[in-house]
């Protein structure tokens, strides 16, 4: 598990995580018709130069084409920023992970391009979104990453959406991915024990068909096999002695 986390150390989280939040607040305004990946990517790698972070991402640990994995319709995570362009009512995943002070925090979001969501693709993304907040809900202090799970799942199954098995939420902090694993389904009071002090990552990812994800051809994105769209949320939370604090909100 964890090993344990000294006051300064969450008190870079806590700067880096509303660094991040920040970040996002602003991208959200640079996500228009017309706009390429590759230019989204440059935005968003000249903003955590700004504010004095670093892209996880593009270092040697990680190793990614980009300080930001943007996701575009049936792809799910870890999309390659490319000269793509984006289009009016595309389903958009961000993912961006940043170090600040030797310490990482990871979050992610889902938009529609130029429009606000309607039909089946607001279901989709009010339906995940809200399965990232009864997640985090679940957490009341020492908690088992089952009973995240299970919160998570029943949102995702009572919506009827596709739940997403392959990949998980994680713990984090000095490196970007570390234990626990956190599936997004579960059986309540199983797996692994989160305590005060650990930061974990709870990101459900959803879709409007099946379950099963493939990885590209580039190595890095994986997509719905159904081509059925899909959405993505994320937070990177504390765990305290009685619920959890957000560390990637402003």
């Amino acid at each position: 598990m964890q090993p344990p986390k000294t006051d300064r150390q969450i008190d870079s989280m806590r700067t880096g995580g509303k660094i991040l939040a920040e970040i996002f607040a602003e991208l959200r305004k640079q996500v228009v018709p017309g706009v390429t990946e590759k230019e989204l990517d440059d935005w968003v790698a000249n903003e955590i130069t700004r504010r004095g972070a670093v892209a996880t991402y593009k270092t040697p640990e990680v190793n990614f084409p980009g300080s930001i994995c943007i996701s575009i319709n049936d792809e799910i995570v870890h999309g390659v920023p490319t000269e793509r362009v984006l289009e009016r009512g595309d389903v958009v995943k961000f993912d961006l992970v940043i170090t600040y002070q030797g310490m990482m925090v990871d979050s992610a979001f889902t938009m529609v391009v130029d429009e606000e969501p309607t039909g089946e693709k607001k279901h989709l993304l009010d339906i995940t979104e809200r399965a990232l907040y009864t997640g985090i809900d679940s957490v009341q202090g020492p908690t088992y990453t089952g009973t995240i799970g299970a919160a998570v799942e029943k949102v995702l199954k009572d919506g009827g959406l596709g739940i997403v098995r392959k990949l998980t939420g994680h713990g984090i902090g000095e490196a970007i991915h570390m234990e626990p694993s956190l599936p997004n389904y579960g059986t309540a009071g199983t797996g692994k024990l989160v305590k005060p002090g650990d930061t974990i990552c709870i990101e459900p990812m959803a879709t409007l068909g099946g379950d099963d994800v493939a990885q590209g051809s580039d190595g890095w994105t994986f997509s719905t096999t159904d081509g059925s769209l899909s959405a993505h949320y994320e937070h990177t939370v504390l765990v305290t002695n009685d619920g959890c604090d957000i560390l990637t909100q402003i």
